[in-house]
């Protein structure tokens, strides 16, 4: 086992005292010019690294900030995720990623790894829909902002997109091109995103006249290209089936696609589709997916600047209190192939 080098074997190496390194390493011009170059000749002959945990122990204070997102396979939380990292490296800061794969259990335990690593603060997709984690993390006193959900009834920062007004969009668009019935592939029913989006697609279908029965809701238990394939079996097997589909985000709708495809059903010809995102795949899909952009980059920046806010104002040079923000972007419609055949 290879014995990892501390400060007292540097000190011991330069002939200095271990506190004469600690300046070294953190207030270096408070050390004369000779001295300082002995220990940092020492630092490099035995390949010294500071302990970074040990450090944050004694300030108080981690360099890290965590981000966990429902699903790091979906795009739209990469782009999430570059938004924060960016905003967080330019304070100095890392970002440690986690998945919890839209499962409450494995989001209890990534908060409680955060608490246990004691980060700066936290970037958080809810999977819980109880609040229950939540609650439960907000007693370590370690600040956080919702990302992609409003705060809705916490006094917690909050970054999000409208998704009423994209789902309204979405929906909008396809009555526009003449289709009265449509299917909604909607996610699972916990996500407030989903039933927003829902809103806002039966609100588009009110403006028209039509009413919620116009709306076929195919619920799928994950946001994924495998549950969109099996919803879009589904969609297949109804026997008076809707003109138009509108998937909450576009895995479902390139998964819809797939099973459309398979089947030999032409789209938009036969049936139209609609997604919600805008990744970056939606537009190199076989027929390019019409779908609700969020400018998710943006999202992760924005969230990473306001904890950063957060963490920085009760700090000596701070601003002082810090008075919590909901932030709601507003969606775009994107238009292509997959929606453009009138009816």
């Amino acid at each position: 086992m290879v014995q990892s080098v501390g400060i007292k074997d540097v000190a011991r190496a330069a002939g200095v005292s271990v506190g004469t390194v600690s300046n070294v390493i953190n207030r270096p011009e408070t050390v004369a010019g000779e001295t300082r170059a002995r220990v940092l000749s020492a630092i490099d002959r035995l390949g010294y690294v500071r302990s970074e945990s040990a450090r944050q122990l004694r300030a108080g204070r981690s360099r890290i900030m965590g981000l966990l997102v429902l699903d790091m396979g979906n795009p739209f939380f990469v782009d999430v995720a570059r938004g924060a990292e960016r905003a967080a490296r330019d304070a100095g800061l890392g970002v440690m990623v986690c998945n919890s794969a839209q499962n409450a259990a494995e989001e209890a335990e990534y908060l409680s790894l955060f608490a246990e690593q004691r980060v700066r603060g936290v970037l958080l997709t809810p999977a819980d829909a109880t609040g229950r984690n939540i609650a439960a993390f907000r007693r370590h006193g370690i600040p956080f902002v919702l990302v992609d959900r409003v705060a809705e009834g916490t006094t917690e920062c909050s970054v999000s997109v409208d998704d009423v007004a994209g789902g309204a969009l979405a929906v909008r668009h396809l009555v526009d091109a003449g289709h009265r019935s449509v299917a909604y592939v909607s996610g699972p029913p916990g996500l407030n995103q989903v039933r927003d989006r829902r809103t806002g697609a039966l609100n588009a279908l009110a403006e028209a006249g039509l009413g919620p029965d116009a709306l076929r809701e195919l619920p799928t238990e994950r946001l994924d290209v495998a549950a969109g394939r099996d919803a879009g079996a589904r969609l297949l097997g109804l026997a008076d089936r809707p003109t138009a589909v509108f998937c909450a985000n576009d895995l479902l709708a390139l998964g819809v696609l797939q099973a459309l495809y398979a089947a030999g059903v032409v789209v938009p010809d036969d049936l139209a589709i609609v997604g919600y995102g805008d990744i970056e795949f939606a537009a190199a899909a076989a027929v390019p997916l019409t779908s609700v952009r969020q400018p998710a980059v943006t999202m992760g920046a924005l969230a990473a600047e306001l904890l950063l806010e957060e963490t920085e104002s009760g700090t000596e040079g701070g601003a002082g209190r810090h008075e919590h923000r909901r932030m709601v972007l507003q969606p775009e419609l994107v238009v292509r192939r997959s929606s453009l055949a009138a009816r």
